[in-house]
């Protein structure tokens, strides 16, 4: 991390809208973290747009910082290690599996979330890149229930019971279950992990017709009032914070690009077409 300059640093706090805290304290952790998910996107345009993506420290801040983009889990939790390690935090990245339909697991690889320890002592589990998630980080040591703006949510010891369906992924020892609303999101190993680890992930997350992320567009992020504004293709949903929403399509592609440009600050010079969409034989 030493390799990443303070100037680089700084754009990074700019982009947050953020001053650079005078110690790397719980209260910094919380304000940076809501920060960067009200200002970096969730979004898998790369995979639309047949850019590459790259896990490498700079890539990940070159993209996130000087091209003012987004990414997803691999690349926002990625970028987010970046700027905390260089403001003194202690963190550690895990890598988790994504409960999907039946409550099966995801592949290995599957997630990377960040184990945060603060100049408090305290630790925290940190995870700017999952979409619709908690705004702020989550205490990690708590096993009780933690109400946060984003749904009420609970670390868990993961047992055989929660296994994917049919025993798949049985929990291995100290393997937590992160819950939102009561509902299984992904299963974390505690093992520590570094950033080169989630490179296969990424590439069958971005190349294969089985992954979501090929098969849709998105682009997401939460609003000021604690809502959250999404592009899924042509469609942009407003949610406010009480739960109500309103959606409506847009027709052409001005009206897609001027979207992506007002609502999340990404300029494109062409709208993005799916890689593999869900109604298509990927087999041909």
């Amino acid at each position: 991390m030493n390799s990443v300059n303070s100037a680089r640093i700084d754009a990074y706090l700019r982009r947050l809208g953020a001053a650079r805290p005078a110690r790397p304290t719980a209260g910094a952790l919380r304000e940076l973290h809501l920060r960067h998910m009200r200002t970096v996107p969730f979004e898998n345009l790369s995979i639309h747009l047949g850019e590459e993506i790259v896990l490498e420290e700079k890539r990940l801040l070159d993209k996130v910082v000087d091209a003012g983009r987004g990414g997803f889990c691999y690349e926002l939790n990625g970028a987010f290690s970046v700027l905390l390690t260089a403001l003194g935090f202690e963190v550690t990245p895990l890598a988790g599996r994504v409960y999907g339909e039946e409550g099966r697991l995801g592949i290995p690889y599957d997630h990377l979330a960040l184990q945060v320890r603060t100049a408090d002592g305290d630790e925290w589990l940190a995870d700017v890149g999952f979409g619709a998630h908690s705004h702020y980080p989550l205490v990690f040591g708590e096993r009780g229930e933690q109400a946060d703006p984003g749904g009420t949510f609970r670390i868990t010891a993961a047992g055989p019971d929660t296994a994917g369906a049919g025993g798949e992924g049985g929990a291995a020892a100290g393997d937590l279950d992160v819950l939102r609303n009561g509902k299984p999101e992904y299963r974390l190993e505690v093992r520590p992990r570094v950033l080169g680890d989630f490179t296969a992930g990424a590439w069958w997350h971005s190349t294969s017709p089985s992954s979501h992320f090929t098969q849709s567009l998105v682009c997401s992020r939460i609003t000021a009032d604690g809502g959250r504004i999404t592009l899924g293709g042509r469609t942009l949903t407003v949610t406010a914070a009480d739960g109500a929403r309103e959606a409506r399509e847009l027709e052409h592609d001005e009206e897609v690009l001027r979207a992506y440009r007002e609502w999340f600050g990404i300029g494109l010079d062409r709208v993005p077409t799916v890689r593999n969409p869900r109604n298509e034989d990927p087999n041909g």
